[in-house]
């Protein structure tokens, strides 16, 4: 999304100081499913040496998948269960395991870890995405390596917004991944899976696919969604669209984005060292702190329809949007909350902190505002607007 961007030249690699790197599922576990010790200890290695480089000592958060995959094998069942309830289970069972392979592979190395587990609240309420912030700058602050998990044995598998827009504010451990590394201002996200990066085309169907070593702008990135539709990730709930989506997310907050290999942990230091690897998503500008949360980390509780010359306003005139140009509204919300903007079509246009509730605004779109709200009133002020790249 775009909007009062800050603008800076594209930092160079080696100036790299924050790092969030996630691991996905398939990344630390066999073709079995059963855990890969050997390889969640070589990316525990890398991500000290990270931190230790010298003069080029690094901050590390680590954000890991497998504690649903841990606690099934633990409970001795053959498959990850579909219901939500028995899935809690796997994953109350399995968070624990996972923490103590992390924590005897960290202080093997001299090194503290802390568990962090997140639910979609801590970033729906602003307030509860501030202290969480904090609260992970002083893990680091203190030189402890969080390692971070959607708290799946109490989150729910959906928010309940509205209509297409009814999903969590993250469905699978990439888009987490990408909300740290935007919440706290990290300025690269490696996404570890276990293919090399993104194809032009999916490698299983297309033997002459080729690996794409950046991208650079929203079309660009338009094109590879397409062409990961469908194509497998992690073996757990994010495939390779999940991180093409999490790469952009966070290149659009300020910060780069590499999707490379889990088995090769030493990728991340080629890279830094700027070795082509895997698939770089370069910095595309930052967007102040406010607007990245209301451009991805709050969950939009409904949805405003708009009609061509509404898009045209909000797009080319840099307006607020008015009650005029409003075709339809969607959902039950109140003053304050997040809702998406979509134009002709349904294509999303952006999303803004909606002034009114939903009865409000319904009645105001349809000519009938209420007395003490007078014409040229915005629905949603320009400064609470951040649009979607075109």
């Amino acid at each position: 999304m775009k909007d009062e961007i800050i603008e800076s030249d594209t930092p160079d690699l080696g100036a790299i100081r924050r790092i969030v790197i996630k691991v996905g599922t398939r990344v630390i576990s066999r073709a079995d499913g059963r855990l890969a010790q050997s390889r969640l200890l070589a990316i525990v290695e890398a991500a000290v040496a990270l931190k230790q480089d010298g003069p080029r000592a690094r901050d590390v958060l680590l954000v890991s998948s497998g504690a649903v995959g841990l606690g099934r094998g633990a409970l001795g069942l053959e498959e990850t269960p579909a219901e939500l309830a028995p899935r809690q289970a796997c994953a109350a069972v399995g968070q624990g395991l996972l923490m103590g392979l992390y924590e005897a592979g960290f202080g093997r190395l001299g090194t503290t870890c802390g568990q962090v587990l997140l639910t979609e609240g801590d970033f729906d309420d602003r307030g509860r995405y501030l202290k969480t912030r904090a609260m992970l700058g002083a893990l680091l602050a203190h030189g402890a390596v969080p390692v971070i998990n959607e708290d799946d044995a109490v989150t729910a598998e959906k928010l309940g917004a509205v209509a297409e827009n009814d999903r969590p504010v993250f469905s699978e451990n990439d888009r987490l991944a990408a909300l740290i590394a935007s919440k706290l201002d990290a300025d690269l996200l490696v996404l570890l899976t276990h293919v090399d990066g993104l194809y032009d085309r999916d490698p299983r169907l297309f033997a002459d696919a080729s690996l794409v070593y950046r991208v650079d702008s929203a079309a660009q990135e338009r094109e590879l969604l397409a062409a990961a539709d469908g194509t497998p990730g992690d073996g757990g709930r994010g495939g390779m669209r999940s991180k093409a989506e999490a790469a952009s997310l966070a290149a659009r907050s300020g910060c780069h984005a590499l999707i490379a290999s889990g088995h090769d942990p030493g990728a991340i230091e080629r890279f830094l060292e700027g070795e082509a690897v895997g698939t770089w998503f370069p910095a595309r500008g930052r967007l102040a702190a406010r607007r990245r949360w209301i451009a991805f980390a709050a969950a939009p509780r409904g949805i405003v329809h708009l009609d061509a010359g509404a898009v045209a306003a909000l797009r080319e005139r840099a307006r607020s949007l008015l009650p005029v140009g409003v075709r339809e509204v969607e959902g039950d919300f109140s003053a304050g909350d997040i809702v998406e903007l979509r134009g002709p079509g349904g294509a999303l246009v952006g999303r803004g902190i909606i002034g009114h509730d939903a009865e409000t605004t319904r009645l105001w779109c349809r000519g009938r505002p209420p007395a003490e709200l007078r014409s040229g009133h915005a629905l949603i002020r320009r400064d609470d607007l951040v649009l979607e790249e075109s």
